[in-house]
């Protein structure tokens, strides 16, 4: 994932949206799937523009946080960005920054 966002901010503006626009083939766990659909809308909100329709089904019944120390969840819970809150994943923004 660091890779992809690594990736993804060396690309024009113009055409990252293509890089969003597929699906990605379930990884066998429920809460990836959803980390990865909070992921695109927010990258392309960033950008703009609307997230594919796939995302829309992509959604938690119960919270999870990737990050899980206390430091953590508290940051996430303060920090996480609308895309990933909606899907009931915490995670700081600060988290999907790449060094």
């Amino acid at each position: 994932m660091a890779e992809f966002l690594e990736e993804y901010r060396w690309e024009p503006v113009e055409t990252r949206g293509e890089l969003l626009t597929s699906e990605p083939a379930p990884t066998g766990d429920e809460r990836w799937d959803v980390f990865l659909a909070a992921l695109v809308e927010h990258l392309a909100a960033k950008d703009g523009r609307g997230a594919p329709a796939w995302v829309e089904t992509r959604s938690l019944r119960r919270f999870w946080f990737p990050f899980n120390s206390r430091a953590a969840r508290v940051d996430a819970m303060v920090h996480a960005p609308a895309a990933f809150r909606r899907r009931g994943v915490y995670v700081a923004a600060q988290e999907l920054n790449v060094a």
